[in-house]
């Protein structure tokens, strides 16, 4: 598949400044598909339980990190490449009161600057779409569970065939290099040596979030984005975000869950 010339350096920029803060504002500090529920349910799949070790890779903010702490008695290390996202994670951290059992990294999902077989559970939430190489990715997942651990991620994913330019326009807008396949991911794990538990499409209620997001976009937070960051900024949201509903509901972008164990 055709990488876009995204690099790391374009997803981080962005998330810096006004990208990542507006899709706060339309997904809450998750920054993912369905916040705390969807973030219980991965949790369950995967056996996140007081005292796993998690390390959460691409963790923004930290709102999932938080969660598991929270609600299972997890340790969570949360890395990321955006320096603001890091700081922000570690502020609202400390302001939780679970600087004891959540901690977060500046680094690069590409090279985890961890030592092998150190995390029962390597976790992701609709972010790995960003990363540029998936198969290293996966590789450098597996090389720091420990044997036996479990790998658990939700992302999204190209669900139906799309014109070329179709492809571009959409990972363009959502600084993504390319979108893998639900089979595409099932692949890539069994390769580096995991025992694929779930592999889910999840694509059926995507549509519906979608337009969730549009529907906030143009309508509560239309006044506030434009505001803080100018009618061109919510324009180039708008115009991107519909690109996104028409692909969804026309089955050609979804999003998948994928629970492995290392063996």
């Amino acid at each position: 598949m055709k990488l876009l010339d995204i690099t790391i350096a374009d997803v981080t920029a962005a998330y810096e400044g006004a990208v990542g803060i507006i899709w706060e504002m339309l997904m809450g500090e998750q920054i993912h598909v369905g916040g705390g529920e969807e973030t219980d349910l991965l949790a369950r799949r995967a056996g996140v339980h007081a005292g796993t070790r998690v390390l959460d890779v691409l963790s923004g903010l930290g709102g999932p990190a938080r969660h598991l702490a929270r609600t299972y008695g997890a340790t969570v290390t949360g890395l990321d490449a955006t320096g603001r996202m890091v700081s922000e994670a570690v502020l609202r951290t400390k302001n939780a009161g679970l600087g004891d059992r959540v901690a977060f990294r500046l680094g690069n999902a590409l090279d985890i600057p961890f030592t092998s077989e150190t995390f029962d559970v390597v976790w992701g939430q609709d972010s790995w779409c960003y990363v540029t190489d998936k198969d290293r990715l996966i590789r450098e997942c597996r090389r720091v569970a420990v044997p036996g651990g479990t790998i658990a991620f939700t992302d999204w994913i190209q669900a139906g065939p799309m014109r070329d330019d179709e492809r571009r326009s959409l990972n363009a807008f959502m600084l993504f290099p390319y979108m893998e396949t639900l089979a595409g991911y099932e692949r890539l794990l069994r390769r580096h040596g995991f025992a694929v538990t779930e592999c889910e499409d999840l694509s059926e209620d995507f549509a519906s979030h979608m337009h969730r997001y549009r529907n906030a976009l143009t309508g509560d937070l239309k006044d506030r984005i434009v505001e803080r960051f100018g009618t061109d900024a919510f324009r180039e949201m708008e115009h991107g975000i519909a690109l996104w509903v028409d692909a969804a509901d026309e089955g050609k972008v979804g999003r998948g869950r994928f629970v492995g164990r290392k063996a």
